[in-house]
């Protein structure tokens, strides 16, 4: 078992920067892939970002990348997504997620979801 706990989420000016942090706990941390998701109102819950056990590998979705940044910390049990030059479209509930293959862009696969933080991003 697996669970996480996401923080640091809030409202920010476009442009500005936020970094959420994902807190795991559960011996088996370290096999999965970590992923971050989020959903938009309205709208389907979408891929953003993903990091290999190691942390050797990322991936990011078109719409992030160059702007956002994932990295882990596996001695704190901790995966951060890193924000930059947010947009308005940006805003969404945030979800941290553990996934047995590195990559997962889909929902389906995931094994293991936190409960979510908010992003707003006011233009």
């Amino acid at each position: 078992q697996v669970q996480l706990v996401e923080s640091g989420g809030g409202l920010v000016q476009a442009g500005g920067s936020l970094r959420l942090s994902c807190a795991a706990s559960g011996r088996t941390f370290r096999n999965y892939a970590v992923e971050w998701f989020r959903r938009a109102p309205g709208k389907e819950r979408e891929f953003v970002a993903a990091i290999r056990w190691s942390g050797i590998s990322t991936y990011y979705a078109d719409s992030v990348k160059g702007r956002f940044i994932i990295s882990r910390d596996n001695a704190k049990n901790t995966v951060y997504l890193q924000m930059n030059i947010l947009k308005p479209e940006d805003t969404a509930v945030y979800y941290c997620a553990a996934a047995t293959h590195f990559g997962e862009t889909t929902a389906q696969a995931i094994d293991y979801w936190g409960q979510g933080t908010q992003v707003t991003v006011s233009s």
